[in-house]
């Protein structure tokens, strides 16, 4: 199913349902068991995420850095559970509208579903000219993606970070290296009495 809304005579937004194999862009990789490795890395992933923003928020930082931790949290969160989930409460969708909670139970199993991915954005459309190297005379889309919310929180969440943050990430690296080198200093301090 495909909504298309118009703004000034364009096509700019689409709503698409498209399911997602894999990591981002559809890449996959190792079939079956790179699906689990994934699945497992992005759990060790919003651990440690988890982990770091607990450690901030009882730190004085500001609340607009913590924020942008917690959109990175919460995306990856998403993805989990669509990813855990998704293919045990629906069927399949090739060539029919996926059904919630069917008969005989969903078409995958925990940890080895799909992510949805939705939102489609082509705001421009042209031709390569004929005389671009390699891409000559092809067609091209900007911004060809199709992405979900949890995309979407992630990315500006780490955008956030790099365009307004950058500096108190750093200075979080440099607390920590200082505070290794005065309890290193303590300990051979007392190793000396």
């Amino acid at each position: 199913m495909v909504k298309r809304l118009k703004f000034l005579g364009i096509g700019w937004f689409i709503i698409l349902f498209v399911e997602n194999n894999g990591m981002a862009f559809g890449f996959e990789f190792a079939g079956g068991y790179g699906k689990i490795f994934l699945s497992i890395f992005r759990i060790i992933a919003v651990i440690a995420i988890g982990w770091y923003l607990v450690k901030l928020s009882r730190r004085d930082m500001p609340m607009g850095f913590i924020a942008c931790i917690a959109l990175i949290f919460a995306g990856a969160i998403g993805n989990i559970i669509d990813s855990a989930f998704y293919g045990l409460l629906f069927d399949h969708s090739y060539g029919q509208v996926a059904r919630f909670m069917p008969d005989g139970g969903g078409y995958s199993t925990f940890l080895h579903g799909k992510v949805v991915d939705m939102f489609y954005f082509p705001l421009i459309h042209g031709h390569y000219p004929d005389w671009f190297p390699f891409w000559g005379g092809n067609q091209f889309i900007f911004f060809r993606p199709v992405f979900n919310i949890a995309d979407s929180s992630i990315t500006v969440g780490i955008f956030s970070i790099l365009l307004f943050y950058r500096k108190y990430f750093n200075s979080t690296m440099k607390e920590e290296e200082k505070k290794d080198v005065v309890v290193e200093g303590q300990e051979s301090q007392a190793s000396d009495i």
